[in-house]
């Protein structure tokens, strides 16, 4: 009976490793899709020209993106993961163009979370990369800084994978 109990005990220990590890690759594989749908997002909004805001609305070049869901869906599209264009209003960041879905409906007009970790890394230009709450729900998710052209934090850039 002895040996018994220690080999179930040997092969829990085993399956927890075991779990834990598919759990770390899993995330490590989540964040590098992150990152590749980010560097999509920031490759195609940049190739409209200069970011820039101006009375609300947020532009890259001549193309306003206010209500303009082209660039979201398409980075959606080729990753399968949510992306959102926030502009800077008043002290927050406001959806502007975006597929997360709140409602049945593009959840633009929604604020970005003003407690949560990525505001903290956005207000002083930084990127923020890890698990966010998006209106209830679990993502892995990226958030860049958008700046004027004089460094100003105008806007944010957000991709994301719900868990």
């Amino acid at each position: 009976m002895r040996s018994y109990a220690k080999v179930v005990v040997r092969l829990v220990v085993f399956g927890m490793l075991f779990f834990a590890g598919v759990s770390c690759l899993y995330a490590q594989d989540v964040q590098e899709k992150v990152k590749t749908a980010m560097q999509m997002l920031e490759a195609k909004t940049s190739a409209l020209g200069a970011a820039k805001l101006e009375g609300g609305t947020l532009s890259f070049g001549d193309t306003d993106m206010n209500g303009n869901y082209d660039v979201v869906d398409e980075v959606s599209d080729n990753n399968g993961c949510t992306a959102t264009i926030f502009a800077a209003s008043g002290d927050g960041f406001k959806r502007i163009a975006t597929n997360v879905i709140k409602d049945g409906n593009r959840a633009v007009g929604t604020m970005l979370d003003p407690n949560g970790a990525a505001i903290k890394k956005i207000k002083v230009g930084e990127a923020f990369y890890g698990e966010v709450d998006i209106l209830g729900d679990k993502y892995q998710a990226g958030y860049e800084p958008l700046k004027s052209t004089s460094g100003a934090i105008i806007g944010v850039l957000y991709v994301g994978y719900k868990e």
